[in-house]
């Protein structure tokens, strides 16, 4: 029932570029739009020149493997929107539609940023309300809707549950909702080595997946089709 697939890697880190691989798979499978990520590592989202030079070709990549439309996000040191970045990259991006990630939670004036990418041609942007959660930040994405008029479409990600979704879209009056809608699945290996962890500690235990929960995926769209 999902609209649309957001596809990335690392989802530990918040989603980085996924391969071109898992790119190719995903477009044999489905038929509902697949739009890539275009995020050369976690962290902050002030990049140097030559990761600029990555995103550029992982573009040109995505594109050139069916990406249907693309998802980045770039700030300057203090925590505006990187108007000179974002116009080169939705250059190479064109003429497919881009969507402006959660980048846009970490900036300073969230209206200002609002108004920067409207003028700059996002077609969406991914907020969670520049909070913890888009519950926690409910207010400001309804805000934000307001003040978009129909100009950019304002789409409430992070902690998205079938639990909490009715509230989301009813207090935020959004049209749409973003959420990963996973749950965990138990590795199969029958071997274990309880001693060793092939990332930081932060990180997913190694016999513990992440996958998309296609029932959770059906309930939040039944929610979501009751309200809109």
């Amino acid at each position: 029932g999902a609209g649309r697939i957001e596809l990335c890697a690392g989802l530990v880190e918040g989603g980085t570029t996924p391969s071109m691989g898992l790119l190719q798979a995903v477009k044999q499978c489905v038929r509902v739009p697949v739009f890539v990520m275009i995020r050369p590592r976690g962290g902050d989202f002030l990049y140097s020149d030559r990761e600029v030079e990555v995103m550029k070709a992982d573009i040109r990549l995505a594109k050139l493997h069916g990406a249907d439309g693309l998802v980045f996000g770039a700030l300057t040191e203090d925590g505006r929107i990187d108007t000179e970045l974002c116009t080169a990259l939705l250059a190479v991006c064109r003429p497919l539609p881009v969507t402006f990630h959660r980048a846009f939670d970490m900036v300073h004036d969230p209206q200002v940023a609002l108004e920067t990418l409207i003028s700059l041609g996002f077609e969406r942007v991914l907020t969670s309300g520049c909070d913890s959660s888009a519950l926690e930040g409910l207010s400001l994405i309804k805000r934000l809707a307001e003040q978009a008029k129909g100009r950019i479409v304002v789409v409430p990600g992070g902690g998205i549950t079938e639990r909490n979704l009715q509230r989301i879209l009813e207090g935020s009056t959004a049209s749409e909702f973003h959420c990963s809608a996973r749950s965990a699945r138990d590795s199969g290996m029958k071997f274990r080595n309880p001693n060793v962890a092939m990332g930081a500690s932060f990180s997913a235990p190694e016999y513990s997946i992440k996958v998309a929960d296609v029932a959770k995926v059906r309930t939040l769209n039944a929610i979501a089709k009751n309200i809109l």
